[in-house]
């Protein structure tokens, strides 16, 4: 069973994330063919980010109301559609609307695999196999670097679309045969009766002192592997198109490798009474820094730490099956979407407000960016998710005293 379930929902996550960083790589051709600046290349790019995340919500509903399989398999070929507009599109708002279905397309692969392990498997694996998910995202991301730089070279962008909405209809299909079926506990509840017990979620102590620090570090995160950490590294480092595509590389392979070894181990060590948010606080701890040793250039070694941010850049994901375990299975739907609606929200805010920060200093006449633009706008996210860290140590400490 576990064959049926893992693969499908991993491939269709791995397409997930490919197209939300395949826009790093097609960036300049973008930007020479449209001719876009920074803040709309933020916006094309976080057109994505928002309408996955205004789908969070109502997709927590129907996950807790229907099966996995039907709810994903739907939207994949929502996705597929996405794709062929972007591939066709003569204009800005042709790039926009296609982003837009794509990220529609895309919103249910992790939340309706989450779902469906935590309604088909044991609680203790959720931790591991929720690990495996999420490597399979970081694949899409290896699969966004070197790979489609190579692609690129024999064929355009729009032949990638195209090829990108092939494998998003196979996706769909495999989902839908492959899955196992599993019974809805919330069959019988009225609309008004998940709205309320989704508030009781939401306003739970455990929630929100979890959730903002989980939800800073990966929106930040996403904002950066899905579109600036290519502009900090072509712009900033002056760095050649192939040396980014490198160090891209290395960053996906370390945050694919970090979704599968943060996932063992916080499953391992929860046999000795430690929490997977242990895990996760401690990871994002080790994000932030890396950060800072970027921002400041303390390094040249920068293979090393974009490989640090790649491993721990995700670690807050770790939040979904500490979460997951802490409510009925009938919620957990829910209680994953509410988390990762937050986690869009900022990334989208983030990865278009980069853009209109990084568009407050004039660009060169090549459209360079100065540095100080870059170092700036970096900083200030990284602010955010300081005062994410406070918020959770305050708490933390109140919740003890109480």
């Amino acid at each position: 069973m576990l064959f049926k379930l893992f693969v499908p929902f991993a491939f269709g996550y791995f397409l997930s994330f490919l197209y939300r960083v395949v826009n790093v790589v097609i960036a300049p051709d973008l930007v020479q063919e449209f001719g876009l600046n920074a803040s709309q290349m933020g916006l094309i790019s976080s057109a994505y980010l928002l309408t996955f995340a205004l789908c969070q919500l109502p997709l927590g509903l129907l996950l807790d109301h229907y099966e996995s399989r039907k709810v994903s398999a739907a939207l994949l070929l929502v996705a597929a559609f996405g794709a062929l507009v972007f591939a066709y599109a003569d204009s800005v708002l042709g790039l926009l609307v296609g982003r837009g279905l794509i990220g529609i397309g895309v919103s249910a692969c992790l939340m309706a695999a989450f779902t469906a392990y935590a309604n088909l498997l044991p609680s203790e694996k959720l931790p591991l196999v929720n690990g495996l998910q999420l490597m399979a995202g970081g694949l899409g991301v290896v699969s966004a670097s070197t790979p489609v730089q190579w692609f690129l070279t024999w064929g355009d962008w729009r032949l990638l679309f195209q090829v990108l909405a092939a494998a998003s209809i196979l996706a769909s299909v495999l989902v839908y045969s492959l899955v196992p079926k599993y019974h809805i506990n919330s069959k019988g509840q009225s609309l008004k009766q998940q709205l309320t017990e989704l508030w009781q979620v939401v306003k739970s102590p455990r929630f929100y002192q979890m959730a903002p620090l989980s939800v800073a570090t990966q929106g930040v995160f996403g904002a950066f592997i899905g579109l600036w950490s290519g502009y900090w590294l072509r712009d900033y480092l002056a760095l050649s198109n192939v040396q980014t595509a490198e160090i891209i590389f290395t960053m996906a392979v370390s945050m694919t490798a970090g979704f599968a070894v943060l996932g063992w181990l916080a499953a391992s060590l929860q046999r000795f009474g430690v929490s997977a948010y242990v895990v996760s606080v401690s990871g994002m701890l080790v994000y932030m820094f890396s950060q800072w040793v970027i921002i400041n250039e303390w390094s040249e070694w920068h293979h090393l730490w974009w490989g640090l941010s790649g491993f721990f850049g995700a670690s807050g994901v770790l939040m979904y099956a500490y979460l997951s375990q802490s409510v009925p299975k009938s919620l957990v739907g829910r209680i994953n979407t509410s988390l990762n609606l937050c986690v869009f929200v900022v990334a989208f805010c983030c990865q278009w407000g980069l853009g209109v920060a990084i568009n407050l200093w004039p660009a060169d006449a090549a459209g360079v960016y100065p540095q100080v633009a870059y170092a700036t706008a970096w900083s200030w996210v990284l602010g955010l998710q300081l005062m994410a860290l406070i918020w959770f140590v305050y708490h933390t400490i109140q919740r003890k005293l109480l």
